[in-house]
């Protein structure tokens, strides 16, 4: 079987090389007691840097550490936030209540007011159409006959 060779070969060991592997397991440590002496450090100058000596002599350096203080516990209120909110959407529910009867008052008021424009419109308008109709604008009211020709006998005409 002709394998096809590439020019990243070279960096690949063939299959048929063997490698020998190296396991390594690591060895555990001894346990080392917490009472090792600290150095001694003057009470009011703490230094940046502390260093402990170990039972065996070995120097362990490290930066100082405050003790961790736990955090506050929250101090909860009295009154729940529910409550308070609940509270205060009556409160403004009750205010927009008052706006909301003026609202439809003052859209009723504005609905009347339209009615009764309308109504004197009408009233107006059919006035003048009366007016129009039955008024004397140029001649008596009466009907217009060419008189020339007739003749009157006892209150009649006759062509």
């Amino acid at each position: 079987m002709n394998k096809r060779t590439t020019p990243y070969d070279r960096h690949r060991p063939a299959v048929r090389d063997a490698v020998a592997l190296e396991v390594h397991h690591p060895a555990p440590l001894a346990p080392v007691p917490h009472t090792a002496p600290l150095v001694p450090v003057q009470p009011g100058n703490v230094p940046s840097v502390a260093s402990i000596v170990l039972p065996d002599g070995r120097v362990v350096t490290g930066y100082a550490m405050e003790a961790t203080k736990p955090e506050p516990v929250a101090v909860r209120p009295a009154v729940s936030r529910t409550a308070v909110n609940i509270a205060l959407g009556g409160i403004g529910f009750g205010a927009v209540c008052g706006g909301l009867v003026l609202l439809t008052t003052f859209i009723a008021a504005l609905a009347a007011l339209i009615h009764q424009l309308i109504v004197l419109a009408a009233v107006i308008f059919g006035g003048w159409i009366a007016v129009q109709i039955l008024g004397a604008g140029g001649h008596g009211g009466g009907t217009t006959v060419n008189i020339r020709k007739a003749v009157i006998k006892r209150n009649r005409f006759y062509n």
